[in-house]
């Protein structure tokens, strides 16, 4: 269905501004998830714990983010974005100060909860906006350039956040940080829109995808989750995601400090170039699947390529670090893929549930770290020689071989999984069964 034409469309200036008010609260999310990555000594050391510990401490993020994607969708869809995006900024402000100041492990796990929970709202109501202020030809490009949003937050929260914690500690930036995304809750309250046409313009979204329709949650709920492809691709997004998300968002930096000998400045250098090159990948990505006119070529290529590059790095140990380096770009730029996960949800059901269809999409991108965060650590307390550094446990590769080669299995099953889904062809669809 084309736009309201009865206004002139918005102007792209304008739009960019909207959603990128929306953006920035995705970018302080995924500077939020890197976080334990870069301080895993201090947080190990100041509360005493081992691996499994702070693989949870980590994935309570994960635990109320996922836990909170259903949700997003179906507020987006019935409230808009504005006002969950405006609550979102509010309780993530208020979870990074509980976290900065707790002096208990409880009250650490507590902030990242609250965290999670919140800057969860961001990438779906994103999703919302884009389908609004932007023309659906747009969308792939827009849905890259969320992913490319995120992995700078990540890149954020490696180098540069390794070396403000150095040298103001990690309980001050943490609180700046507070600040910052409380000052964002307040222009996301006044600039943000759900709508071009209350601000005088016309809508790229056909009316019938407007928010505050009378369908109730349980109907819609229920009509996204009868789509085959949403089902399947909650599950593969998982496994995609997994690797990129564990590794650059806790175990790569000990994993290279240990065993490549690298300092951990250099190493959250190395990680957040995974994360940049990820992000980098999303835009383009999603313009090459527009160009080609389909979503499943690009995307098995990318679990591919993926499952290959981290077998090398996972399963031979000692390679030369420009070797090291050329794989995690890659893995990172195939790894971009995962973004057509969105669009594949939203191109396969009715537009005006595509908050709730985006809400389960990102559960299953996130199920891969919530799981296998805590899991990998799991695998490495039980295969610790008893080896500290200081007050900090220190695990051989045999045991991060183990721990990660969960997630190679994870990508194979995605692989098998995507044959039985139905290529969209880059068309809306959403009639029919699914």
């Amino acid at each position: 269905m084309s736009p309201r034409t009865s206004s002139p469309l918005p102007p792209l200036a304008l739009a960019f501004l909207v959603w990128g008010l929306g953006a920035a609260l995705y970018f302080i999310g995924f500077f939020q998830r890197v976080t334990p990555a870069v301080i895993t000594h201090e947080l190990m050391a100041e509360f005493a714990i081992g691996a499994a510990a702070l693989g949870n401490l980590s994935a309570f993020y994960f635990y109320s983010y996922v836990g909170m994607q259903i949700p997003t969708g179906l507020l987006v869809d019935r409230w808009g974005p504005r006002r969950v995006l405006t609550l979102g900024a509010g309780v993530a402000a208020l979870g990074t100060a509980v976290f900065a100041l707790s002096t208990s492990y409880a009250g650490a796990g507590l902030g990242r909860m609250l965290i999670g929970a919140s800057v969860g709202v961001a990438f779906v109501s994103m999703l919302k906006l884009a389908a609004h202020w932007f023309a659906p030809s747009r969308f792939a490009m827009i849905s890259g350039l969320a992913l490319l949003t995120g992995m700078l937050g990540g890149v954020g929260a490696g180098a540069p956040l390794r070396i403000a914690a150095d040298h103001f500690g990690w309980r001050p930036v943490m609180l700046a940080a507070s600040v910052v995304t409380a000052l964002l809750c307040v222009l996301v309250w006044w600039l943000v829109r759900d709508d071009p046409s209350e601000r005088g313009y016309a809508s790229h979204a056909p009316r019938s995808a407007s928010p505050g329709q009378t369908t109730s949650i349980l109907s819609s709920l229920r009509e996204v989750l009868g789509y085959r492809n949403i089902w399947l691709m909650f599950v593969i997004a998982g496994g995609f995601s997994a690797p990129i998300l564990v590794f650059g968002g806790l175990w790569g930096v000990p994993f290279l400090v240990t065993h490549y000998g690298v300092s951990t400045a250099h190493a959250a250098l190395m990680t957040s170039g995974l994360l940049l090159s990820w992000g980098l990948g999303g835009p383009l990505c999603g313009i090459l699947s527009d160009r080609i006119g389909r979503r499943k070529p690009v995307y098995a290529a990318g679990l591919a390529i993926s499952f290959v590059g981290w077998s090398v790095i996972w399963l031979i140990p000692g390679l030369p670090l420009g070797v090291l380096y050329l794989l995690l770009f890659v893995i990172g730029m195939v790894s971009g893929a995962v973004i057509l996960t969105f669009v594949f949800c939203k191109e396969s059901t009715p537009l005006r549930l595509a908050g709730t269809a985006g809400g389960i999409a990102n559960m299953g991108n996130m199920m891969g770290g919530m799981l296998l965060q805590p899991a990998v650590g799991w695998v490495l307390d039980r295969m610790w020689s008893g080896q500290f550094a200081g007050s900090v446990r220190v695990y051989d590769f045999a045991a991060y071989r183990a721990g990660f080669a969960l997630m190679l299995v994870w990508l194979v099953a995605g692989m098998l999984m995507l044959a039985f889904t139905r290529e969209t062809h880059c068309r809306q669809t959403g009639a029919g069964s699914g």
